[in-house]
């Protein structure tokens, strides 16, 4: 069994969001408990409470030895506000866990990597659990957290280190104190809901300040606004573009994204499968 733990360190999740969650692993994943933390209701301007609020529940969770692994219930922003003070105060049990999620959560699976705390794991979250679509990438997980491995990213062999990040997470994290040392390692980056000259200022930036590559490739880029004018190359073609310039290896696309279609990918080395 695996004991997970959920807990909303950006935006707050509503108890039908629980109630699909519980739901499905009750029926379809028995092998597994989830205890979804109360703060994951509360609601604080933009926030799932006040940063105090979502930090000591991210504590809570992670260094909770009941547990095995912590499951970010939503994306959206915040997670970055208090990544520093959570992985300051994590101990040992929070050492043994393994972390999940995804976009604003690569601020905290930066640093929980860079800080050797757990296995920091890009995976859909909770939240997608009410929607038929959803649910696909959720039991994408679920899957994973029982061993099975055939949800990981296809390009993921355990020989090349790897790391993803939604695209603009990656470009606020350069050059601060949650950016692990990604040398050596197949950079794996996904956006949405951004136009395509955000995409290529984003590109310029990450291009211009990631250490050596082993090599990038390109997740899904969707739910791009329409311009009031068009940007003339497709957001393939800016990833080549910028990958060329700098001299990173461009390896083609990545099955990950805000769509039904994310896999898992492992920060580092990838296991076969979680640590329980």
């Amino acid at each position: 069994m695996t004991r997970i733990a959920i807990c909303a360190p950006a935006t707050r999740i509503t108890r039908d969001h629980a109630d699909a969650i519980e739901t499905l692993v009750a029926e379809e994943f028995p092998q597994h408990s989830i205890s979804v933390h109360k703060q994951c209701f509360a609601s604080q301007g933009h926030f799932a409470g006040t940063d105090m609020e979502r930090l000591e529940a991210l504590l809570e969770c992670a260094n909770d030895p009941a547990f095995d692994a912590v499951w970010f219930a939503k994306g959206g922003y915040g997670s970055g506000r208090i990544a520093e003070a959570a992985i300051a105060r994590m101990n040992d049990a929070a050492r043994e866990k393994t972390y999940v999620g995804f976009s604003d959560m690569g601020y905290l699976l930066a640093g929980l990597y860079r800080h050797g705390i757990g296995q920091a794991v890009h995976g859909s979250m909770p939240v997608s659990a009410r929607s038929a679509s959803g649910r696909v990438a959720v039991r994408r997980v679920l899957r994973w957290f029982a061993g099975d491995t055939s949800g990981l990213e296809p390009s993921v062999d355990g020989k090349t280190p790897t790391a993803a990040f939604n695209l603009i997470t990656l470009s606020m994290l350069t050059n601060t104190p949650l950016m692990p040392d990604l040398e050596g390692h197949v950079v794996m980056v996904e956006e949405v809901s951004e136009h395509l000259y955000s995409i290529d200022r984003m590109f310029f930036h990450i291009a211009n300040t990631l250490p050596r590559l082993a090599g990038l490739r390109l997740g899904a880029v969707s739910g791009v606004p329409e311009n009031d004018r068009e940007f003339g190359q497709s957001a393939e073609e800016i990833a080549e573009f910028w990958c060329k310039r700098t001299g990173i290896p461009y390896l083609g696309r990545a099955q990950i994204g805000h769509t039904a279609d994310n896999h898992i990918v492992p920060f580092g080395l990838a296991s076969p499968a979680p640590a329980t």
